[in-house]
């Protein structure tokens, strides 16, 4: 008894362990931040430079579409997004994309919400057409606006004429998809007939679905843009109305308007939806709020496990990124703030998104969460759902070995970047504005400024206002400031 009682003191503590697979939960903690080093890069000034470049001559682009016919507003807001559609910033289906991938196709990527119509007039919750839709989904009349935007518009709408003979005009997703990649495809064709110096190189245009996208090479980077051409809301939708009664995660850490300002209709449509009218909510813009209210171990644990699953659930396509957002701040409001905001728990938290992730799957059951009584796996076949959830029980057994997996595909996708680097232009890359003399001093003034825009404004929403009219000047907002 007395040696045992001196064997109990003298023994250490035994490494906390995760019951269901046995690993150590310091060594899965280690191999996340392993992650987070290499997914998160450091922009150097070059690299801030090269990025303002491309983004200057997506605006620059959008700009001169606008005054192809007059279609787009004069005075439009795009909201920008840090990551591409395929990484689930926004919710669209995936399965109408082609494969791009990091490394190998392009080095950064971005998402850019171009709306086509904006509907910023209104005070009371918007009430839309969902008559002939599933949950989520909505077709838009145009007969919410003036005679001209049916004038401008009639071509990319929908017919349908009713029976006291008035004829109705819906905007159909589909065909402005279709206008918007024949617009831009005029406008890049004309800006390569006369190439500027330090323009970047347009290297893939592509109509994905709905979605247009464009990687460009500016100097030793490749920017891919995922341009969405989207249905712009002040204010909020009734449908959601009842999710503002509850109580959630970011109550009192930013205020109800900042979470409401404003929603999208992204084109696309339900699983028997009709593609040509049917149009699905986006609270895009609410997310980028949320997003500042989330710990950063969350963030972490959220990020590696996005990567686990991108690869490992790609095929058939069921389930996209944007899933596993919805999970991550239901969990939020789910689980204590103060036990969320815990520095080294992001093993606990990767454990808890894929036992998440697989609880959905077997009950066939993710409410969106602004529309809780809208199920986004509810199409699916029993057949799908039980093919993904036993390769999710195959993470969960091991999830060390896939973090060291994704943690090599970083890397890789890192090492090519740095070849490609290396091969590439070693000297400075000018705006597509410059024309000789010195052109890369005030350059780097603003991509140091940029730099420092980004740095000091982490998961704010950044807006750029574009005037047509003098495209050499873009204009940054983030939140409410301008610069």
């Amino acid at each position: 008894s007395k040696a045992g009682s001196a064997g109990t003191t003298s023994k250490p503590p035994f490494p906390e362990l995760d019951f269901r697979s046995g690993a150590r939960v310091e060594e899965l903690n280690k191999l996340i931040q392993e992650f987070t080093k290499h997914d998160q890069r450091e922009y150097d000034d070059q690299r801030a430079l090269e990025i303002h470049t491309a983004k200057d001559f997506i605006f620059s682009m959008l700009g001169m579409v606008q005054k192809l016919d007059q279609k787009l507003p004069v005075a439009n807001e795009y909201l920008l997004l840090s990551g591409g559609v395929r990484e689930g910033v926004v919710d669209i289906d995936l399965d109408e994309l082609n494969v791009y991938a990091r490394g190998t196709d392009y080095d950064m990527d971005f998402t850019l919400l171009v709306p086509a119509l904006k509907l910023h007039d209104r005070n009371q919750p918007v009430t839309l057409d969902m008559r002939h839709s599933a949950l989520c989904h909505s077709w838009l009349s145009l007969r919410l606006f003036d005679e001209g935007t049916i004038s401008k518009w009639k071509d990319c709408c929908t017919i349908v004429d009713h029976i006291n003979g008035a004829t109705n005009y819906f905007f159909s997703p589909t065909k402005v998809a279709d206008w918007f990649y024949e617009s831009i495809s005029i406008v890049l064709s004309e800006i390569q007939k006369k190439p500027q110096r330090g323009m970047p190189k347009v290297e893939k245009v592509e109509k994905n679905g709905t979605i247009i996208s464009i990687i460009l090479g500016v100097g030793s980077s490749r920017m891919l843009y995922d341009i969405v051409p989207v249905v712009s809301f002040k204010g909020w939708p009734a449908v959601a109305q009842s999710w503002l009664m509850e109580n959630h995660f970011w109550d009192g850490k930013i205020t109800e308007e900042e979470v409401i300002s404003g929603f999208y209709l992204v084109p696309a449509c339900s699983y028997k939806g009709k593609k040509d009218n049917e149009w699905r909510l986006s609270f895009a813009r609410s997310e980028v709020q949320l997003k500042k209210c989330i710990s950063s171990s969350l963030m972490q644990a959220y990020q590696a496990c996005k990567a686990i699953i991108i690869k490992l659930l790609s095929r058939p396509k069921a389930i996209s990124p944007y899933h596993l957002r919805s999970m991550m701040l239901w969990a939020c409001d789910r689980l204590p703030a103060s036990y969320l905001a815990q520095e080294d728990y992001a093993a606990h938290f990767l454990l808890g998104l894929i036992d998440d992730l697989q609880h959905c799957l077997v009950n066939k059951m993710c409410p969106n969460y602004f529309i809780p009584q809208c199920n986004m796996l509810e199409h699916l076949s029993e057949d799908t759902v039980m093919l993904h959830a036993r390769k999710l029980s195959s993470v969960r057994s091991d999830p060390a070995e896939h973090l060291r997996t994704a943690i090599e595909h970083v890397k890789a996708a890192n090492r090519l970047t740095l070849e490609l680097q290396r091969r590439g232009s070693t000297t400075s890359i000018p705006s597509p504005q410059s024309d000789g003399g010195d052109p890369n001093q005030p350059d780097d003034r603003l991509a140091k400024k940029l730099q420092q825009l980004v740095t000091e404004n982490p998961g704010k929403s950044i807006s750029v206002f574009i005037n047509p009219d003098d495209v050499t000047r873009p204009h940054f907002r983030i939140d409410d400031k301008f610069f």
